[in-house]
């Protein structure tokens, strides 16, 4: 633990750090003075692997054999409190109070959370760079700089009220695992590049993945974007802007990355779900990414007196909603696999008055599977019962969009690969599993080969306040990555 000598000053420089008139060389030198100040020997014997298998490995890793007993090479290192403190200090950057964090692309909460990363990437030695849209690289060179490089990362805005592991862990534990290779005394062959995506979550412009799937080439988006306004009606281009990126540019197609950019990719990332923590397992190796439609429903009825107008003469919008809601799960539950989910996630009444009948209503659905033909038949059958209410509810469809329909994602083989020998290695149990939740990997697939590694979190919590990965199950996941990540760099 740290005593309170050691925390009045960490908060201190945390406070400082809000400031926005600090410049980030001033900033690096107080992050400096927080890492001085956090003593290594936070790192428990525990977290101090020396195992046969992975000192084989290291010796492959270096091309020669292991024989002081002490030699980094022999061991890998995680500072794991020190990647909880970070954690901790993120959360700070939020708009609302501790413990939900709220973190908004481009407010200044963002780009404050911003900053403290790319200052954390410059403390582990990473050359940092930024996109037209704010993707944020730390670059490890290796040995043959040439090569196409592994690439890990994930995303820190989080949506109002949620947690403080979602995406974070994938990005903090991503600088931390690099952190690791350097202690063991490993070097590369490939360069390794950590990624933090802009906007994984759809909060601000009602996109997911904006980062990502820029980054995999969406010229849909990149135009969509060039009109795009939030709630407030200000424009991407000009929030962009605000945030210091998209300076003097409209066109965003510069973000694309070309096929084979990459030579594999690796998120870390807590499993949102409860399956590792209630059997008991450290590591969830993903084997594919469920994908989601996203569909928007409006009815138009006739509004009235809620007392006046009889039941036999009502065209009430609202319960043409109701239905189409009661329908989505019906049409899910008869996909004929547990893979597939389907969610109303919105529904709104207009006027929105108790003693009034609605006379319009939008409701918002998300449906999701590892098959893409499976889900893509829901997405149909709740098309055409909503065809079929408007017929028997006398009410008409104004709108009905499908706003996305991605396509899943498989895991690599070669990826699945190195991750199970990793935990195989590190004397951890795993077990294959599919992600329901869709993350950046989705759409960094369409750029190289993809795979997920998946931690426990507290009763599978996630996107609220209660979110939570314990210390020990950071660091075994931190240790799956950098291993991975060590073996598919010397590919």
């Amino acid at each position: 633990m740290i005593d309170n000598t050691i925390i009045l000053p960490r908060r201190t420089i945390m406070a400082a750090l809000q400031l926005s008139h600090f410049n980030d060389v001033t900033v690096v030198l107080l992050l400096l003075l927080c890492t001085i100040i956090t003593p290594f020997s936070s790192i428990s014997a525990q977290q101090h692997v020396k195992d046969p298998s992975i000192t084989s490995t290291m010796e492959q890793f270096s091309g020669y054999a292991i024989h002081e007993p002490h030699s980094s090479l022999s061991s890998l290192l995680v500072d794991a409190q020190g990647l909880q403190n970070q954690i901790d200090e993120l959360s700070a950057f939020s708009d609302s109070p501790a413990p939900s964090v709220t973190r908004v692309l481009y407010t200044d909460k963002d780009v404050l959370a911003r900053r403290y990363v790319k200052n954390l990437m410059g403390l582990a030695g990473l050359s940092v760079r930024e996109d037209t849209v704010g993707n944020i690289f730390g670059r490890w060179d290796g040995n043959e700089p040439e090569l196409a490089a592994v690439a890990t990362g994930s995303h820190i805005d989080a949506i109002p009220y949620s947690g403080k592991y979602d995406g974070v862990v994938g990005v903090l534990g991503a600088i931390e695992a690099i952190n690791v290779l350097k202690r063991s005394g490993f070097k590369p062959k490939r360069p390794l590049e950590i990624i933090l995506f802009t906007s994984e979550e759809p909060t601000r412009f009602g996109i997911g993945c904006l980062g990502s799937r820029l980054l995999s080439g969406s010229e849909s988006l990149a135009n969509a974007l060039s009109k795009a306004t939030d709630s407030q009606n200000i424009s991407f281009l000009d929030a962009a802007r605000s945030a210091g990126y998209a300076k003097d540019v409209d066109d965003l197609s510069s973000v694309f990355l070309k096929k084979g950019t990459y030579s594999a990719f690796v998120e870390l990332h807590i499993e949102q779900g409860p399956i590792l923590e209630a059997e008991g397992i450290s590591i969830g190796i993903v084997t594919a990414i469920a994908a989601p439609a996203s569909l928007k429903v409006d009815f138009e009825g006739n509004g009235g007196h809620a007392g006046a107008v009889l039941m036999p003469n009502r065209n009430d919008a609202g319960l043409a909603a109701a239905e189409l809601a009661l329908a989505v799960e019906k049409h899910v539950l008869e996909s004929g696999s547990i893979d597939t989910v389907g969610t109303v996630g919105i529904l709104e009444l207009h006027p929105g008055a108790i003693n009034s009948i609605p006379s319009k209503a939008h409701i918002e659905i998300d449906t999701r599977d590892i098959d893409e033909e499976r889900r893509n038949n829901v997405v149909e059958k709740i098309h055409q019962s909503a065809i079929r209410i408007t017929e028997t509810r006398g009410v008409k469809l104004s709108e009905f969009s499908i706003i996305n329909q991605d396509p899943p994602a498989l895991s690599s083989e070669a990826v699945i690969k190195a991750m199970e020998t990793a935990t195989r290695e590190l004397n951890l149990t795993s077990k294959l599993m599919i992600s329901r939740a869709y993350h950046d990997s989705l759409f960094m697939a369409r750029v190289s080969p993809m795979g997920m590694i998946f931690i426990p979190c507290y009763k599978g919590y996630s996107h609220k306040p209660e979110e939570f990965a314990s210390i020990q199950d950071m660091s075994n996941g931190v240790k799956v990555l950098a291993l991975t990540l060590a073996k598919l760099s010397l590919e």
